[in-house]
């Protein structure tokens, strides 16, 4: 985990979700680049391995270019997946603000279903408040079209 999502002046969204579908069918949804694109932005250079470097690129905001830079942290197939999720630039307030934070993603079986954790941690309490609130808004929105998608995959 990187140091700004140890620090005590940082939020968490946290979205846990029960899904009709097994582990193997949502980690697919979570790790296949195209599906990728469907539920959140399309990646370059994905694949679920550790120390993986991989970017997302969304719409750029003053000195920011727009590239959400990302390293896969843990992988634990139909379990587990773990990412930096950095991006923004110091100059900006805002949209496009210096963003340092990390992404998990935790599958576990429950009575015949799936219970998704997804965790978003480290926004920095003042700097990050814009993101923080755009994506405490979006990341159920997202987990509602992994679902979607789910079932399609199935």
């Amino acid at each position: 985990m990187n140091d700004v999502a140890l620090k005590s002046t940082t939020k968490n969204i946290v979205v846990d979700e029960i899904f009709p579908h097994s582990p193997e069918v949502l980690w697919k949804t979570l790790t296949t680049p195209e599906m990728m694109g469907h539920w959140l932005m399309t990646p370059t250079g994905f694949e679920p391995k550790v120390g993986n470097l991989f970017t997302y690129k969304t719409t750029p905001a003053g000195k920011w270019d727009g590239h959400i830079r990302c390293e896969v942290i843990e992988v634990i197939p139909n379990e587990q997946l773990t990412y930096s999720w950095r991006g923004g630039h110091p100059d900006n307030e805002g949209y496009g603000s210096l963003l340092d934070t990390v992404v998990s993603f935790t599958l576990a079986k429950v009575k015949g279903c799936t219970r998704m954790s997804l965790v978003h941690s480290g926004f920095d309490d003042v700097r990050n408040d814009t993101a923080y609130c755009k994506m405490s808004e979006g990341w159920p929105k997202v987990l509602a079209t992994v679902s979607a998608l789910a079932d399609e995959a199935n």
